[in-house]
């Protein structure tokens, strides 16, 4: 699923509004089983581009696996579930289109040392980034709830699409019943 955050790359010297994470024990049991089974279907959302496509193998697992454990760590401490992992899959094609602002870059080169970090594999010293000012961090948690709001909408949309496909079938069924029936009934 693919949809753009507008203007995320272009805003280097705004301040953007965020909303302080939800806490998940506030949640409904419902609704955090929502996200349990989400981490395992929700999509992978992904700047849109003509590279949206070119990931690498190994993230899409570890994006569901770092799911999980961002699921059980908001039920502890709150906030939401979506790792760093995520973060880097969403920002990796915008990175092949065209060089980003500074702030997007170092945002973008700490998501990608956390996810080599999980993946337990040494990153060059040279690129090394092990921590974000709080004004990075502020946004890159902004993108997170982005990337979980648009990932909660698409499966509220999913369920919506298969509620109303139930009842199509379950409507078709009846009427199908009702012309099989005959109108005059049999006496032999």
């Amino acid at each position: 699923m693919t949809e753009p955050k507008p203007d995320m790359f272009q805003n280097a010297g705004q301040h953007v509004a965020t909303r302080p994470a939800q806490s998940r024990s506030a949640k409904k049991g419902d609704e955090w089983i929502d996200d349990l089974v989400g981490a395992l279907t929700d999509p992978i959302i992904v700047y849109p581009s003509g590279w949206q496509d070119t990931l690498p193998d190994w993230i899409k697992p570890q994006i569901t696996m770092e799911r999980l454990i961002m699921n059980i760590r908001v039920l502890k401490e709150g906030g939401v579930p979506v790792g760093d992992t995520e973060a880097l899959a969403y920002i990796y094609p915008r990175t092949m289109e065209a060089p980003m602002i500074e702030q997007w870059y170092r945002i973008y080169m700490y998501v990608f040392n956390q996810a080599m970090k999980l993946k337990k594999t040494e990153v060059p010293e040279d690129l090394k980034s092990e921590k974000l000012s709080d004004y990075d961090m502020e946004h890159l948690n902004e993108l997170k709830r982005w990337i979980y709001g648009r990932r909660v909408k698409h499966r509220k949309e999913k369920a919506r699409a298969e509620l109303r496909e139930g009842l199509q079938v379950k409507e078709g069924a009846e009427a199908e019943e009702l012309e099989t029936s005959s109108v005059q009934p049999s006496f032999f």
